[in-house]
């Protein structure tokens, strides 16, 4: 090195270089504002939902889910039964009694004085005569008119102990009585003893029901919903081993979601931070550096969560847990600076900063754009990660560059921990075309192909979730018990007005009836069987009009006089859409009614009893057959966009691979191939690893992959520039270990995605950082000016 250049080593910061760290001060200090904001807030989200990319054919979709999540989104539902009605009641009540007393916590919503009957029979009333069910019009269109009035004797003459819809000479036929009969039917909750009750599993059943009066997120992982059901449900029991209580709910998952991605947050994050202190206190045996470098990950976090949340207003949890992994790649800016400050102990820290400051540079856009990657594919939650995780390395760079020189004073002495590191590179074998590397290799082929052969693929949407099983099974018996339809799967209605909808709803229910007949279909829940098109209810008044009509004749003749004339018909009128949306009688199913899309109007028709996945093609098939319905699987649809961009993003990494190679050939010549072929090798080695782990294939894994490749020709490129150095060994070591410290933590994670991500990267940087040195050249003279300038 030269004297001009030895004495920059020496110089001390600049007006600019002061400015600039001032400047960084004042956005930290509007960052520190944000985050008291945001926090407070707690804008955070645990849909997922909110992590799947819309297209036009799928944006009605998630519409659709949205809304009928939004019905249940603060509902808790809580099923408590046993063998007897008594028993049942008695321990329905002990729950109450002592939800009752966290009233704060849980509100009772009445389901069975939800609904006002009288109300809707008010509404309904005047077109009595407009609603048949399928069943009654079958009967009216095919039985004699003999055997219709002697249905209507029967009535006439039949005692009854409860009150009556109409009047015999309103209907003689009862016909509305067994219409409301039939909308009864949907459901299986009936009033008992004041409680809503139904049967199944050989039990009987008292439905509780309850609202949330706070979000169920709770930032500090508590789990107040939960805790108060438990105990709740101890009360219940009371050591009645034949009671059994089931809780179920979106707040519910919520509230399991946040905690688990809590204690993640924690462990992953805080375990990532604990170990990379640790290193930096092994490797230089100080405090400063620990507190420098802890500043760099803490603001670097905390930008990174504010710029997400600006960008997407909201934060997902999964992006927290990710993000959480980012201290493991962003200590390596500070754990450089330190690394090279020790073994220039003569040199101001400005002047190190500055020689340090291109290799730096190059270094944050290596891992940007490897990170930036991951928001290729048209994921907001992929995007969320790759923002976020981008801005973090960039605010830690900023960090350590204009603050570190400015705040790090005194001297670091070299340690024996680098000093080991630093020569452990001399003694590291190197590849040769000998009899040992070709054993190497030969051993290495047997691990990774049969691990690669076993890898299984699964493009499932369950991957990015991780709700306990306990609740799923609770969800999944209380829908059971409870009927209620699936939001995954519907069918989709569209047509040029209303009424053309209605219509195209009552075709589909015709083409399903075939297997609601053969049991693979519980039935269907629509609007159309509330308010029948304009034709139906036309056709249905004047088929029961013409058949009550000769049922009065009838009754008359044979009772030998005149009977109560028909009440007065509306002519051609009939219940419109409109009336029945504006009246309260449709709150509880108005959320089917989609409204105006596009330029026509769509509904949602909801599927019971849909528990057979081998009968949904047929039913699919079914739906397809009628104009303007469409058979929409969220969960098949969302599978498949899951397998079309990993299939996409596999192409786009072997093209990148392909890109790498390239530069690395025009940047070292033949030589270019000692940097890619580790990182190659790494990555067949983690997918074998998948294998033998038996943990699936996905997209998260090729998206680590993509990562890998950024990251570990990171470490080739190194080695060839400087072959010899040990000083760069020492950085590259200290860094690796730091990045499969929190890449390890993060395969801990529960959610399926990020185990499968924190795996792959885990083995693959481990391979990477163990076979790089492998690949290196020998050292050349061209390599000593370094150290001679460090000397000088």
């Amino acid at each position: 090195m030269s004297d001009a250049a030895g004495v920059a080593m020496r110089g001390g910061l600049t007006r600019l270089e002061r400015w600039l760290a001032v400047g960084w001060l004042l956005l930290v200090l509007a960052l520190i504002a944000h985050q008291l904001q945001f926090w407070r807030a707690s804008r955070l989200d645990t849909d997922v939902m909110a992590l799947l990319p819309t297209s036009e054919r799928t944006g009605t979709a998630d519409r659709v889910l949205r809304r009928l999540a939004d019905g249940v989104a603060q509902e808790v539902v809580v099923l408590v039964g046993s063998p007897d009605w008594a028993r049942t009641r008695a321990a329905a009540e002990r729950f109450s009694a002592v939800t009752a007393k966290q009233g704060a916590l849980l509100k009772p919503v009445d389901k069975i004085a939800a609904f006002d009957f009288d109300a809707a029979l008010a509404f309904y009333r005047p077109w009595r005569d407009h609603l048949l069910t399928d069943a009654q019009r079958t009967q009216l269109r095919d039985a004699n008119v003999d055997a219709l009035a002697q249905q209507a004797l029967t009535r006439l003459y039949q005692f009854s102990t409860g009150p009556r819809l109409t009047d015999w000479a309103a209907d003689p036929l009862g016909l509305w009585q067994d219409w409301w009969l039939s909308r009864a039917a949907i459901t299986r909750v009936h009033e008992r003893d004041g409680l809503a009750a139904l049967s199944g599993d050989s039990k009987e059943w008292a439905l509780l029901s309850y609202r949330i009066t706070r979000p169920a997120f709770a930032v500090d992982g508590n789990t107040d919903y939960g805790d108060l059901l438990h105990t709740a449900e101890v009360a219940a029991r009371h050591g009645d081993e034949g009671v059994r209580v089931i809780a179920a709910g979106i707040p519910l998952h919520a509230e399991a979601a946040a905690a688990q991605a809590n204690w993640e947050m924690n462990v992953i994050g805080g375990g990532s931070l604990a170990a990379v202190l640790l290193l930096v206190w092994l490797a230089f045996r100080s405090l400063r550096p620990i507190v420098l470098v802890g500043l760099s990950l803490l603001i670097g976090t905390a930008a990174a969560i504010s710029a997400t949340a600006v960008v997407f207003d909201r934060v997902h949890l999964v992006t927290l847990v990710f993000g959480a992994s980012l201290v493991g790649v962003a200590e390596d800016f500070g754990i450089h600076y330190f690394v090279t400050r020790q073994s220039m102990p003569r040199a101001a820290p400005p002047a190190v900063m500055r020689f340090l400051l291109p290799g730096l540079v190059l270094a944050l856009l290596t891992s940007v754009v490897a990170y930036l990657a991951l928001g290729v594919a048209p994921f907001p939650g992929l995007r969320q990660m790759a923002l976020f995780s981008a801005v973090g390395l960039v605010c830690a760079f900023l960090t350590v560059a204009l603050w570190f020189p400015l705040l790090d004073r005194g001297t670091l002495r070299q340690t024996r921990l680098t000093a080991w590191l630093a020569g452990s590179l001399a003694r590291w074998p190197r590849v040769r075309n000998d009899r040992r590397t070709w054993m190497a290799l030969a051993m290495l082929a047997l691990f990774v192909v049969p691990g690669v052969w076993q890898v299984r693929v699964v493009d499932d949407l369950r991957q990015l979730q991780s709700s306990p099983p306990a609740l799923v099974e609770a969800q999944r018996t209380t829908g059971r018990l409870l009927g209620t339809p699936s939001p995954a799967q519907f069918v989709l209605v569209r047509g040029a007005t209303p009424d053309e909808v209605l219509a195209r709803e009552e075709a589909v229910k015709a083409k399903l009836a075939g297997a609601i007949g053969r049991g693979e279909l519980a039935g269907l829940l629509s609007v159309s069987d509330w308010v029948p098109s304009a034709a139906r209810q036309r056709a249905d008044a004047a088929l029961a009009d013409r058949q009550e009509l000769a049922v009065r004749q009838s009754v008359a003749k044979t009772l030998g006089g005149t009977i109560a004339a028909p009440p007065v018909r509306r002519g051609d009128a009939v219940l419109t859409l409109q009336a029945w949306l504006a009246n309260p009688v449709s709150d509880t199913l108005r959320h089917l009614w989609l409204g105006r899309e596009g330029e026509g109007y769509a509904s949602v028709m909801l599927l019971r009893g849909l528990d057979n996945p081998a009968a949904m093609p047929a039913i699919a098939r079914s739906v397809s057959e009628v104009q303007g319905a469409e058979w929409v699987d969220r969960v098949a649809d969302l599978s498949g966009l899951l397998h079309h961009y990993r299939v996409l993003m596999s192409w786009l990494l072997l093209a990148g691979a392909a890109g790498v190679a390239l530069l690395l050939a025009w940047r070292y010549g033949r030589s270019g191939w000692r940097a890619l072929a580790p990182t190659l090798l790494a990555a067949a080695i983690s997918v074998a690893v998948l294998g033998w782990l038996d943990v699936p294939l996905q997209l998260f894994s090729v998206l680590a992959l993509a990562l890998l490749l950024g990251v570990g020709v990171d470490y080739g490129i190194f080695l060839l520039e400087h072959p010899g150095d040990g000083v760069s060994w020492t950085a590259i070591v200290l860094g690796a270990a730091s990045t499969l410290l929190a890449f390890g933590l993060l395969a801990l994670s529960s959610t399926p995605a990020l185990h499968a991500f924190g795996m792959t990267m885990l083995s693959g940087v481990g391979a990477v950082w163990f076979l790089s040195p492998w690949f290196r050249p020998a050292a050349g003279p061209s390599h000593d000016n370094v150290e001679q300038g460090r000397s000088t």
